[in-house]
């Protein structure tokens, strides 16, 4: 009788575990779906904003019966280039279709600041620029710290700072507000 009872309890247990499992995973993928969509049109926005309009890219479940487990396929196609595989790419492209799923990815959950670490340095002026606008649009909403040597994307702040080595082996901090400094510039 103890075996038999004991028995019965780890297979309810094992059904009610089985039913938890269940629930967590059809949640898990409510609210991963719900998040893909989200992001995958975030996605969509900000690399068309990065390249032009009539650029196409994609994110796509390559197992949609299984979304939890399934890889995801980041399609990039700027205009005029069909590429099968993102390697395909030039260096700035990869670097801009990488930005845009970034900051989509950014989009989903906003924090108050955002941190590029030379993000542009493989882009060519054009790219640079469409990038520095994307941070200036963006910064209504977040703080950006980008760290940039190109003077483009240097043109597109707010606010610079620098590190300088005035004398060798003692860094100094500079900072400039952009907007002050054309104020006195046209003074």
């Amino acid at each position: 009788d103890t075996i038999s009872t004991q028995r019965d309890d780890i297979t309810e247990a094992k059904a009610t575990l089985i039913k938890t499992i269940k629930e967590i995973e059809t949640t898990a993928t409510v609210q991963f779906l719900s998040a893909f969509e989200t992001v995958r049109t975030h996605f969509i926005d900000v690399f068309r904003s990065l390249f032009t309009e009539d650029d196409n890219c994609d994110l796509i479940l390559e197992n949609p019966e299984d979304p939890l487990e399934s890889k995801i396929e980041i399609i990039a196609k700027p205009k005029g280039k069909r590429p099968t595989t993102i390697n395909q790419l030039s260096g700035g492209e990869k670097t801009l279709t990488a930005t845009a799923l970034l900051v989509a990815l950014y989009l989903l959950k906003p924090a108050t600041f955002c941190i590029f670490d030379e993000v542009d340095a493989p882009l060519d002026d054009a790219k640079v620029g469409r990038y520095a606008n994307m941070v200036k649009e963006m910064s209504k909403q977040v703080q950006f710290i980008y760290i940039t040597h190109n003077k483009i994307a240097m043109e597109m702040a707010d606010q610079l700072m620098g590190v300088t080595m005035h004398e060798p082996g003692c860094s100094r901090l500079v900072s400039v507000d952009v907007d002050e400094a054309a104020a006195l510039a046209e003074a």
